[in-house]
This record gives C-alpha cells, structure tokens and sequence, in this order.
C-alpha cells in the first residue's frame, strides 16, 4: 500500500491572515488531504463555517482531498448547529470528533472519518463504526506499536488507517479554559489569549523542565511527537495515511522531511528537530512514557 500524508485540522488560534496565507502554502506542498475547521473552542472566530467552506473549495480546486473536522467537545445547542451543518455540507467528508457527529452523519447515511478522539482501542468498537459508514479511522494518540498490530489483525477489512504521526500530542479536554485560568481571567472573557500563543503555551514543572503545553480547553504535550524513523514499523501495519499536525513554523519543512522519508530518503532526526516548537518524544508509539524519546529510534 502506499502511503501517504495529511494536514490534521488546525488545534491552535491564529489570526485570519496567518491561517489564509498557511494554507495557501499548504496547496503546494505533497500532503494529499487536509482537515479544515475549528476542533477545539467555539469561541474562536477568526474563521466560521463559510469561511472553512470557501478555504476546502480553493484546496479541492488545487487537488487536495478536504476533510471537515468536527469540533471535539461539544457543550451547547450553538456548537451543535455547526456539526449539523458540516453533516449536510453536501459535498466534502466529514471527520467526527466525537459521538454525537457520528450520529448526525450515520442518520444522514453519510460516510466518515472516525477521528482519534472517539477512542477506539479495540477491533469491536471498529468494527461498530465501520459497519455504519466509518471509511477511515485515527487510533487514540497514546496508541503503541503493539496494541495497534493487536487490534488491526482482526480489525474490519476495508477501513483505512492514518496515524497521528507529528506534533504536539492532544492529551485531554475540559470545559475550563486554561489558557484564560493562566491569565486569571473567565473563560467566557477570555480576550482570546490564546491568539498570543501561535503553539500553545508551554507549561514547565517547578524545576524548570517543558511539561505540557495549554491550548485553550485543550492539554498538549510539551514535546513533538514524530514518527519519522518509524515508516518501516507503520508500512509492515499498513498504515495509509501518516497525520503531520500544523505548527506555526516551518510546516512545510516538516511536510518536504516527511515525504522524502517516504520517498526513501535519508532523513537525519536532527535535520528535522530543528524545526521543531519542541523536544521530539515517541514514547507512547514505543510502549512508555510519553515524554520519552526512544534512544534507538530517531525521534
């Protein structure tokens, strides 16, 4: 199977100009699909519906594979409407971040990408999802080798897997905002701090060492997850779709490192660390902890 790579939705807020002009970069670059939409706060409005619409009309037009990804945690009736809306889009595929869009776009007979948030660790729960229209799925990011091998051996025959294979790690989700707690204001005024932190914030122990990284109601981890020196392991599971998640830097470097590694190319784990908004770790891929970077491997 060749493999290929994805532009995971965008989990950071950005100004306008600088999420328009990344993608416009991104139309170029040798992803195959790209996730569009917001996934992790509602009250981040820089771009609406319409405006993620016209964004997957341009990189269609320019030959990528669109996918809208539902928000990942939803709490009121408005959130609601937005993933009702992106069930009846009528024209791209959708990625369900949680349940509740799995059942919006099982009622509406659609099929789907089941996200990594859904928390699917077991080939039955799978098997669930792809019997009603689950195309594609994600495992949960803390997914190892092993219990990824376990599960695809008796996994559904015809669903796709694409792995989270770059950036900061999505660990959890709350109704409190931490970005706003950090700045000691409400959630609800939170003046939308979190457009000052183009990579999150970066949350240290009191020994001074990078521990994890706040998003808004979303936990990061302080490192970069990377799975480039891990493609020989990824192909022998027949993985389809490596995830490389957008970062504010140097993304499409990140992207060019990635495909030559494919293609393959000699990739040096430093040449692509330096591009990194963080140490690189690969722990979880390896069985341990997270924050850990397996000195056999190259991060």
């Amino acid at each position: 199977m060749h493999m290929n790579l994805s532009l995971g939705p965008l989990q950071y807020y950005w100004p306008r100009e600088d999420i328009l002009a990344f993608y416009e970069a991104a139309a170029s670059w040798p992803v195959a699909r790209v996730y569009l939409g917001e996934t992790v706060c509602f009250r981040r409005h820089q771009m609406r519906l319409p405006d993620w619409l016209e964004l997957a009309d341009r990189l269609a037009a320019a030959g990528k594979e669109v996918v809208l990804s539902s928000q990942i945690l939803i709490e009121a009736e408005p959130e609601l409407k937005v993933v009702r809306r992106l069930a009846g889009n009528g024209r791209f595929l959708v990625e369900a971040n949680e349940w509740g869009a799995v059942r919006l776009l099982v009622k509406e007979g659609l099929p789907f990408v089941a996200g990594y948030t859904l928390n699917v660790y077991n080939h039955e729960t799978l098997g669930v999802l792809a019997d009603v229209g689950a195309k594609r799925w994600l495992p949960p990011v803390e997914m190892s080798r092993d219990t990824l091998a376990a599960l695809l051996a008796r996994a559904p025959a015809g669903i796709e897997t694409e792995v989270f294979a770059y950036g900061k790690l999505p660990l959890a989700y709350s109704a409190r905002c931490f970005t706003a707690r950090h700045y000691n204001l409400p959630k609800d005024d939170c003046q939308f701090r979190c457009l000052d932190h183009p990579d999150g914030l970066l949350l240290s122990t009191r020994e001074g060492e990078p521990f994890l990284t706040l998003n808004g109601i979303q936990t990061q981890s302080a490192g970069v997850y990377s799975l480039l020196g891990e493609l020989d392991s990824l192909r022998a599971l027949d993985v389809a779709t490596l995830r490389l998640s957008p970062q504010a830097r140097h993304m499409g470097k990140v992207v060019e490192a990635f495909q030559a590694a494919i293609a393959g190319e000699r990739v040096a784990a430093d040449a692509l660390a330096r591009y990194m908004p963080g140490k690189p770790v690969d722990g979880y891929w390896h069985g341990r902890a997270g924050q850990e970077c397996a000195k056999e491997h190259a991060c």
